[in-house]
């Protein structure tokens, strides 16, 4: 993932201490947040079911599912270790801790290792930063961990048609998404092929709320 953008550059203490993560993962910490937990309710999470919360970041969405699911019920990965770390610090901000955020960092979505199967699983502006074969491999992981009939959503840059090469322009003039360029865009043939190659379902979910992604899901049978 180093290889693909500069995601994995380490903040400061300092940088933390001043909220540095809350823009580095994008901003609109409190809407954004609330949107992911709303998504999620709406397409069947229930405070019993376990959470898998890829490219979790600094917990934005995070401390939301924390709150809502039943304790030790959130689990979150990042290749970040200081966007974690930062987002231990925003737990304990919101007196969280007891409702035990299951954390890993790792840079090739090993989600195995937090040995356990989930129901439902999330990753929202991570497929945006990353080319095919990383997304691939995501869904190769995701599989492994999903119970039977399990959904994984994952949000993505929109492209009009398959290997588009000009850049679009995304959400309210927000961003240039690329074919070949962070950020990225897919058609949705471009992901519906990367869940099917990965053994899975895959149905476009489209507009969320979201202000520049659309929605996928992932469906393992």
């Amino acid at each position: 993932m180093n290889r693909v953008n500069n995601y994995d550059s380490q903040l400061s203490t300092d940088q933390i201490a001043c909220q540095v993560h809350r823009g580095m993962i994008g901003g609109r910490w409190e809407e954004l947040g609330l949107l992911q937990l709303e998504f999620m309710k709406s397409h069947g999470l229930r405070p019993e079911h376990r959470l898998a919360d890829v490219g979790c970041g600094a917990l934005r969405g995070g401390i939301k599912y924390l709150a809502y699911l039943n304790p030790r019920n959130y689990y979150g990965l990042d290749l970040n270790q200081s966007l974690i770390d930062a987002g231990r610090i925003e737990v304990a901000a919101l007196n969280l801790q007891e409702r035990g955020a299951n954390l890993l960092v790792s840079d090739a979505f090993e989600l195995h290792k937090f040995e356990t199967t989930f129901r439902f699983g999330i990753a929202v502006s991570v497929f945006s930063h990353l080319p095919m074969n990383q997304i691939l491999r995501c869904l190769k992981e995701v599989k492994r961990v999903l119970e039977p009939s399990g959904i994984f959503y994952a949000s993505f840059f929109l492209a009009q048609g398959d290997i588009q090469l000009e850049p679009v322009m995304q959400g309210r003039n927000i961003l240039h998404s690329y074919w070949d360029i962070d950020p990225y865009h897919y058609s949705i043939k471009e992901m519906e092929w990367m869940g099917r190659h990965a053994g899975l379902d895959v149905n476009y979910i489209g507009d969320w709320n979201h202000p520049g992604q659309m929605m996928m899901e992932f469906i393992r049978r």
